[in-house]
């Protein structure tokens, strides 16, 4: 083909890629928006492979199709809702893997690579890469809780990370000025770029992990998009620059619902923190705490009765869903009783905090599977100010983000970090599992207030027990 066809073609493959990023905005098209970017990455294998370059071994490619599609079917099938966020991570750190292996090769590939700015690219491809890799692996990790969720600070913690740094501009600018590309200079960047990633990775935790989560993402695109420029492919640098360009705007929302800097949150005490996020005597609990004593058969049924009356006696309740809800597998029951209570002429809404679970995006992931009213979805900053005329908050698995010591208690994880206002209710149904903090560590006061009514356990037991009540 010509090369006007080749651009023809891209620009189809893209058009196929971007309508399914756009499908994303809803819940309801957001399937349909997988499915669309799922063949525009078929479409640009079939490109690549068919029509640019010959099979020169065409064994090995099929081969490696079969067994990539597979696992990932495989996988993709396997995961439960609440390791969707440990997925992620972990899909991030292929993109990087995958772009730093495509940079590699093509760095040490015969002939030698004479462009200065595919060099330069393929050099940024690498180490961008292999630092997605290696922070992936370590957010993934702690979202899988196979490594303790808690920042972890090394002694000099910003000068490794800078020193590392250093070192891969150093070693990186020796093999241009000696114009050889040995694959001992490309190892070397490789390693010493997989140590920034971790040393990047280890130290965010605790609430902060959703904006690890997005940055990484933007970092996969934007190797893949230095990746493309290293190897002249179009489309690679477009939909790489796309991802790469979603990932950092979003990045700057986590930040912004959190009321934190990207500088504060990814390089910790290098950045200079606002007054909420300075330091005080408040620290985070580095290990998980004993369940609560359950409440006594008594203590359940007076719980369940009056959240019976209180269900019954309000007119305008706002749920609130977390990431217990997805740990107890009650997301179903939870749209159920948003449902039933619509049916009895109630005004009902959803308020959705965004970074309430492991991930952006992880509560309106969780109510689309149980397919909700995405008309009952409402974002922090339209639902605040209905708390304070709402006569019951009900919260399903949800702590920090309804944890008002965000707001009155200085120097915790979570302080300054704008919340759900559920205290202002005039009453608050919690049906959480106990009574242990959340996942930055810091005890809610909610918890123990007049006005909250506890119904401890199981949630999607609990929220049965409710509908079957309100029949």
């Amino acid at each position: 083909m010509s090369d006007p066809q080749y651009l023809l073609v891209d620009l189809v493959v893209l058009v196929f890629f971007l309508t399914g990023i756009a499908r994303f905005r809803s819940p309801e098209s957001a399937r349909a928006g997988s499915l669309l970017i799922a063949v525009a990455l078929l479409l640009g294998i079939v490109v690549i492979v068919l029509a640019r370059r010959p099979f020169h071994a065409p064994a090995v490619v099929l081969v490696a199709l079969a067994v990539g599609s597979l696992t990932g079917a495989f996988a993709a099938r396997r995961v439960t809702m609440t390791r969707i966020p440990a997925m992620v991570a972990f899909q991030n750190g292929a993109g990087g893997l995958a772009a730093a292996l495509v940079s590699f090769v093509q760095l040490t590939r015969e002939p030698l690579v004479t462009s200065g700015i595919a060099h330069t690219a393929g050099m940024l491809g690498l180490t961008i890469g292999a630092m997605t890799l290696s922070g992936s692996l370590i957010a993934g990790a702690k979202l899988a809780n196979l490594l303790r969720h808690t920042p972890v600070e090394l002694p000099r913690h910003g000068w490794i990370f800078s020193g590392t740094l250093t070192a891969i501009l150093i070693v990186a600018c020796w093999g241009a000025i000696q114009n050889v590309h040995l694959i001992y200079f490309t190892t070397a960047i490789s390693l010493l770029a997989f140590l920034a990633g971790v040393v990047l990775a280890i130290r965010v935790g605790g609430a902060d992990m959703p904006v690890l989560i997005s940055f990484l993402n933007a970092l996969s695109g934007l190797a893949a998009a230095f990746c493309g420029v290293a190897v002249a492919n179009r489309l690679l640098i477009a939909c790489g620059a796309t991802v790469a360009a979603s990932g950092f705007i979003l990045t700057h929302a986590m930040c912004r619902a959190m009321n934190r800097r990207w500088q504060t949150v990814l390089l910790g005490a290098g950045a200079s923190p606002t007054q909420s996020e300075r330091p005080t005597k408040v620290e985070p609990r580095s290990e998980p705490q004993p369940p609560s004593p359950p409440l006594s058969d008594d203590a359940q049924a007076t719980s369940l009765a009056a959240a019976i009356d209180a269900l019954r006696d309000a007119h305008r309740i706002l749920l609130v869903p977390g990431y217990g809800m997805a740990l107890a597998n009650a997301q179903v029951p939870t749209v159920r009783l948003a449902n039933r209570l619509k049916e009895m002429g109630k005004d009902v809404k959803f308020a959705i905090h965004p970074i309430a679970g492991r991930m952006p995006g992880h509560m309106h992931v969780l109510l689309a599977e149980a397919e909700v009213d995405s008309d009952m979805l409402v974002d922090l900053e339209d639902i605040n100010p209905e708390f304070a005329q709402t006569e019951l908050a009900v919260v399903v698995g949800a702590c920090d983000v309804v944890n008002p010591a965000a707001i009155h208690v200085p120097g915790t994880p979570i302080s300054g970090m704008p919340i759900l206002s559920a205290h202002e209710a005039q009453r608050v149904l919690v049906c959480n599992l106990d009574l242990r903090p959340g996942y930055s560590g810091v005890d809610n006061p909610l918890y123990q207030d007049s006005k909250t009514i506890l119904l401890l356990g199981d949630a999607s037991a609990n929220l049965q027990q409710l509908l079957d009540r309100l029949r």
